[in-house]
Order: C-alpha cells, then structure tokens, then sequence
C-alpha cells in the first residue's frame, strides 16, 4: 500500500476522521493572484486551497505573512508549519525539506517593458539586467543557463514589475501564469517576451522529520480528494480560467 493510500484510508478523506490541530501556513501576502491583501483581507489561490486543505483534512489553517525571502527560514525554524507562496521543487530543496505532491504545474517567463522588441525570449537575456524576486528559485534557473556569465541578475523583495516598466532593469523573470496575470490586471506597459523556458512544479514543503513527514502525508491525502472531486480545478478556475494543477 503507497503512503498517500495509506494515509487517505487513515484519515478517511473527512474532517471528522482527524483530531483538529492547527496547521501554521507562511505566505508573502504580495504575490498576486495567488496570495494578496485587499481591503485588508488575505485572499489569492494560495489561500483558497490551503483553506479547502483545512476542510478535509481536519486541520484549522493559521496564516502568517512575512517577506518572501523569510519564508524558508521561518519553516526551517519551526515558526510556520509550510508555505503556501508557490514554492517550486528543486534538487536543493527537496534535500531539505519533505514535499507535498505538485499542486501547480507552470513555467518560468520572462517579462518586458511592451514594446521592447529587442528581448523575445530568455535566449536574449545576454547583456541584459534581469530582476528576479529574493529568495526565489529563479535567479537559480538564470545561473544554470550556459549563458548565465552574460546576463546581470537583480534580487529584489519587490518592485520587479515597475523598475522593469521604468526600464530600470530590462526585464524580470517569474512564473508565467502569475506574470499573465500581472499583465491583465495592471497597469503598467508590461508584456511577455516569448515562451516558458523552463518547467515549474510548485509544492508544500515540511520539515524533513517525522512530524513534519506525518503532516505532509496528512496533506497529500487531502490534496488526493480535492483533485478527484474537482475541488482544485474549480479554485483554479476561479482564480486564472483554466486548471493550472495539473500536468496535462
């Protein structure tokens, strides 16, 4: 028997069938849409899922913000039990930290000021001065370019989108579904500047110890009912007008 069949049977995929206990979640706050403030309420398509989490899992959902760049050392510190801020799997990671299955499947973008036709897509990145948000996975995929000597790489707590529609930098680079999204409802001159250049699976992290590992299977079997009944795919209509949860 597979762990997460192990532990939906355990949990018997309700509310009811676990103990409620509070699950601390750490988020930014300032990633919209997935995790935002407005009109003093915390709100995105983090939230939403970690809510629907809550629900069938049994656990009461605790948010706390923070900057982004804090994140990992608050979950490594024992300050928050997991972040919810799309935190993508990546070797270095997963070394770390004991992962939830993928509950965003996505790519990373690079992003313009519009009308900048000189940069089509991250081949031409070289000499360029690209932002990149602190603490990210994205300055990583940058280096890992064969190029990575040639482009000049910014971090920043926030303000990537304008200095970039200043043209105090000459492009960013995020998630592509986030980025549309910018795009959309900002408005600042932005727009996307070619196709995905890398693949993106985004996940909850724990602590890789046995509370931590237990917690994150209590969570996989719930993130197992919300895809079959269509939970997660109607959060992610809600919030971008198409599944982004899965791979296909």
């Amino acid at each position: 028997m597979n762990r997460i069949l192990a532990t939906i049977l355990a949990l018997g995929l309700g509310p009811a069938a676990a103990a409620a206990e509070t699950l601390t979640v750490g988020m930014s706050g300032g990633y919209f849409p997935f995790t935002f403030v407005k009109q003093d309420q915390l709100q995105g398509f983090e939230v939403d899922v970690m809510n629907a989490i809550g629900e069938k899992a049994g656990l009461d959902i605790e948010f706390q913000t923070m900057s982004f760049s804090g994140l990992i050392g608050a979950l490594e510190a024992g300050r928050i039990d997991t972040v919810a801020n799309q935190i993508t799997i990546t070797p270095e990671r997963e070394a770390r930290f004991a992962f939830s299955q993928p509950y965003v499947h996505d790519g990373a973008q690079v992003v313009v000021r519009e009308g900048n036709d000189a940069i089509a897509g991250v081949e031409d990145l070289r000499g360029r001065t690209v932002a990149v948000n602190l603490g990210s996975n994205f300055e990583q995929l940058l280096n890992d370019l064969p190029y990575a000597d040639e482009i000049d790489i910014r971090t920043y707590e926030s303000n990537i989108a304008q200095d970039t529609a200043l043209g105090r930098v000459d492009a960013f680079v995020m998630d592509r579904v986030s980025s549309a999204q910018l795009i959309a409802e900002s408005p600042l001159p932005l727009a996307l500047a070619g196709k995905p250049f890398s693949e993106i699976r985004n996940a909850l992290p724990f602590r890789d110890d046995e509370a931590g590992r237990a917690m994150r299977d209590r969570v996989d079997a719930a993130l197992v009912s919300l895809r079959e009944d269509g939970t997660l795919a109607g959060i992610s209509q809600k919030w971008f007008g198409a599944d982004i949860t899965t791979a296909e």
